[in-house]
């Protein structure tokens, strides 16, 4: 795989991102994760470790980046104070590949609330590029 840039091959991180912290021990194991305070925005740098057997971002982890960055953008918005979104339903397209070296950042849109049920949809981009596209509904239940 070919790194487009200086900054792909250094992993440097964009501005205003700082390390992800306590976003559960499978996500600190398969990470780092990075995030943006002023818009929860999540983003990672795609790592040999973040590979499947052809050497491209793997879907599974693609999905799971995005199975944060969508509850997280609920959160932000208010709402579900002292509460955890559980995935009831999520789905997932996938549109490019994410190679070794970018930089990848979730969007996330809430489409609707309810008291106890929220939609989601979502992006995983790089470079202008959309990689991931997903719909997910997540239920609010107590920490």
């Amino acid at each position: 795989m070919q790194i487009s840039s200086v900054a792909e091959q250094q992993g440097e991180v964009p501005e205003g991102f700082v390390v992800f912290r306590n976003a559960g021990a499978f996500a600190e194991k398969n990470g780092p994760l990075y995030f943006r305070p002023s818009d929860s925005t999540l983003g990672f740098r795609v790592s040999p470790a973040h590979t499947n057997p052809i050497g491209v971002c793997h879907g599974g982890w693609l999905s799971t980046f995005l199975d944060m960055q969508m509850p997280l953008t609920a959160l932000r918005e208010g709402g579900f104070e002292d509460r955890f979104l559980v995935t009831v339903s999520l789905s997932l397209d996938f549109l490019a590949i994410g190679s070794i070296g970018a930089w990848i950042e979730g969007q996330a849109t809430v489409l609707k609330r309810s008291k106890s049920l929220v939609f989601i949809q979502g992006l995983a981009v790089s470079g202008g590029t959309p990689l991931l596209r997903s719909s997910g509904v997540y239920k609010a239940v107590q920490r």
